[in-house]
């Protein structure tokens, strides 16, 4: 398969899947405010569907939508003195009336519907004269600030046809290597520097997918050298956009990954380079796939996958940590061994626990234990099943033989996995 079908398959892969759905919900809520601020039943009046769903750089598993619902002009003196609280609690209470059964909370600055895998968050703004949107903050007693979300979506879509239709895609590729890798990154900010690195340079004005390979190892290059800074202006509206973590040092993992991709361009195991980099999305190479369903196996493939679980999509960040112990003593830290090269021997006992999570309540987590390598398979002891946590948010294990291991941790929240992180277990 040529780097041009690969990747473009790729891209097709992140389609998203429920986007009829989506628009039925969109529509079921936009029907409600109508009705309470404006007597009509309009399921696409009024309203402009914003973030990276509006921006048309959103992929599938997308669990966090957002929508502008344009208040009359008639109602600002209602709601003009410090009656941002009032406001929100008015538009919860449209939607409520309609949809009784629907999950519905005000948080801050919107209110936000639940519903099965994706949750809406709402936003009654009063539209200003030159576009803009004048939007309730209910923090510290109240105030209004101001949102430019068409001016964002018209940049983007500017420089996307200005760069041969490249941004938006690369947009959905970097989200696939975020879902894959954990990197707490909103999807504004991977929009924005997507958008500043092919700003940058003029290379791939006219390329396609026959150059995507260089054109991921270049953007991870770009991301990795990027100097630590709290936020970035947004394109188009020049507005904050703050920087959650740092993202450059797996970012440089990408690069170093994209490297040992390219170099092994034309090879069988060219595809499952790329899988590293990007995940399942990314198409595996089909022949290598067929011969290994017939060849005679001495072990059992039991990895299981937590996207074919859940939906995957990453807005909040968890660690894991390792605690190296032996007869009752704790030793050391996983992480101070691996960083002092010192050796992880057979016989330890090992306390994988969820650390630095920050994920708000209510969640749960889910582990998964592979043993990778040729002694795994000899001995076949793959594992790599998804475990329930039982309640203490650990995994304990013990090392028994030799050979690369990995343990990753999900946090999943209303039936999405929005955040995840992994960790080599290297035993010799």
């Amino acid at each position: 398969m040529s780097i041009s079908k690969m990747f473009s398959q790729f891209v097709d892969n992140l389609a998203i899947s429920n986007e009829d759905q989506i628009s039925l919900r969109y529509g079921e809520i936009t029907c409600a405010l109508n009705k309470k601020f404006r007597d009509t039943e309009s399921k696409t009046s009024n309203t402009l569907q914003v973030g990276s769903y509006g921006r048309r750089t959103a992929i599938n598993g997308i669990s966090d939508l957002d929508m502008v619902y344009i208040m009359p002009n008639s109602d600002w003196d209602t709601y003009k003195n410090n009656k941002q609280s009032k406001l929100l609690e008015d538009a919860k209470s449209a939607i409520t009336s309609r949809y009784p059964k629907t999950k519905t909370r005000v948080d801050r600055q919107v209110v936000v519907v639940t519903f099965q895998n994706f949750e809406i968050e709402v936003v009654p703004a009063f539209e200003q004269d030159d576009g803009s949107f004048k939007c309730p903050d209910t923090y510290d007693g109240g105030r209004w600030y101001i949102s430019k979300p068409r001016e964002e979506m018209e940049e983007i879509s500017r420089l996307n046809n200005e760069k041969n239709r490249n941004l938006k895609r690369l947009a959905k590729m970097a989200r696939a290597w975020r879902n894959k890798h954990g990197v707490t990154m909103g999807g504004l900010l991977i929009d924005t520097l997507a958008y500043n690195f092919l700003r940058s340079t003029d290379y791939f004005d006219n390329k396609s997918y026959f150059n995507y390979d260089v054109l991921s190892r270049d953007f991870f290059e770009y991301l990795a050298n990027q100097p630590n800074q709290d936020y970035y202006a947004a394109p188009g509206s020049g507005q904050r956009v703050n920087v959650k973590k740092r993202f450059q040092k797996k970012a440089k993992k990408a690069y170093e990954l994209c490297v040992k991709a390219i170099d092994a361009a034309g090879q069988k195991n060219e595809n499952a380079k790329w899988r590293k980099v990007y995940g399942r999305d990314f198409p595996a190479y089909v022949e290598e796939a067929a011969q290994d369903s017939k060849a005679v196996r001495t072990w059992r493939d039991t990895e299981e996958f937590i996207e074919d679980a859940y939906p995957v999509d990453i807005r909040y960040s968890i660690s894991i940590d390792c605690d190296v112990s032996q007869n009752g003593f704790r030793e050391h830290s996983l992480a101070a061994m691996l960083l002092r090269k010192l050796p992880l021997l057979a016989d330890k006992r090992l306390r994988f626990f969820a650390t630095d999570i920050r994920v708000p309540p209510p969640y749960t987590l889910h582990w998964k234990v592979l043993n990778r390598g040729d002694v795994a398979r000899q001995r076949d002891e793959v594992r790599g099943q998804i475990i329930h946590d039982e309640g203490h948010g650990e995994r304990r294990e013990r090392t028994s033989f030799r050979g690369p291991h990995l343990v990753e941790c999900y946090a999943i929240k209303n039936g999405v996995v929005v955040a995840r992180d992994s960790i080599d277990v290297p035993i010799q």
